[in-house]
């Protein structure tokens, strides 16, 4: 059974920085597509972050570009999402999600994802 589970979230000023994390069990992330999407209240779940595992490249949200970074460590098995300068419309609820479905498909589409954590709450105040 697959499990991924966030970790790292909290409260931060405007301006502040904090790391997530990601951990999986039953799952590899090194030979998968993956990525960090949030949701706001009363909006649908975007992508913030998305690592393209065929051509080794990661994509980055045009609104928070030059502010966050995925990276990993394949050795632990664990993804990370660094916000830096954080801002109060990056508040709301982040996933990070593993495996797309198809090849082919939107990789910024939530429902190409195959696992999901349960989420980590973020809120930055100004």
């Amino acid at each position: 059974q697959v499990q991924l589970m966030e970790s790292g979230g909290g409260s931060a000023q405007a301006g502040g920085s904090l790391r997530l994390s990601c951990a999986a069990s039953g799952h590899t992330f090194a030979t998968n597509s993956v990525g960090w999407f949030r949701q706001a209240a009363g909006k649908e779940r975007e992508g913030v972050a998305i690592f393209y595992a065929l051509n080794g490249r990661t994509y980055y949200a045009d609104s928070v570009k030059g502010r966050f970074t995925l990276s990993q460590d394949n050795a632990k098995n664990l993804l990370y999402l660094e916000m830096n300068n954080l801002k109060p419309e990056d508040t709301g609820t982040y996933y990070c999600a593993s495996q797309r479905k198809s090849l082919n498909s939107d990789q910024w589409s939530p429902n190409e994802y195959r696992y999901w954590g349960q989420g980590t709450q973020v809120t930055v105040s100004s």
